[in-house]
C-alpha cells in the first residue's frame, strides 16, 4: 500500500528557468519570454509556461513511485492560476479512497496553480530470487 500523503517537490521559478524551458520546448511565446510585451497584456507581466509547473507532477510520480510509474500514469489536471517569475512552486498529493491521488502544484502563498488527479502507471515487477541450477 502506498503512503496516503506524497512527498513534495519544490522549485523556484526565475527568468533563467523560463528561458531554458522555452529553449527546450521551442515555445517562445512573448507572454513567457518578453517582459516588455508581457507587461502590456491582461497578465500584466511574464508568466511561466504551464507545462513547466506540470513537470513537477511528473517528478512527484517518479519520486514517490519510481520512474516506471510515469509510463501509463493517468493524470488529469487543470491550470488554475499563472505562475510568475519569483514564485516558489510545490507539488504534492494525497491518496483518495478510490485509489487515485488528488494532486496539486501550489505557489508560496498556498494558491493552487495546478490541481487535479493522478493514478500512477504500472510499477515494476517484484524481483524473484534466481533458482539455483543443479
Amino acid at each position: 500500500m502506498h503512503n496516503k500523503e506524497l512527498s513534495t517537490i519544490s522549485c523556484e521559478i526565475d527568468m533563467d528557468a523560463i528561458l531554458a524551458y522555452a529553449e527546450i520546448t521551442g515555445d517562445f511565446n512573448p507572454i513567457h519570454v518578453d517582459p516588455a510585451f508581457a507587461a502590456t497584456t491582461a497578465m500584466g507581466g511574464v508568466i511561466a509556461h504551464g507545462t513547466l509547473s506540470m513537470n513537477l507532477i511528473w517528478q512527484l510520480v517518479s519520486t514517490n513511485f519510481g520512474a516506471d510509474a510515469c509510463q501509463g500514469a493517468d493524470i488529469e489536471v487543470r491550470f488554475a492560476h499563472p505562475v510568475r517569475v519569483g514564485d516558489r512552486v510545490t507539488a504534492g498529493g494525497v491518496l483518495r479512497t478510490d485509489g487515485r491521488y488528488d494532486v496539486w502544484v501550489r505557489n508560496q502563498q498556498g494558491v493552487a496553480v495546478i490541481e487535479g488527479t493522478m493514478k500512477p502507471g504500472a510499477t515494476p515487477p517484484v524481483s524473484k530470487p534466481l533458482e539455483q541450477q543443479s
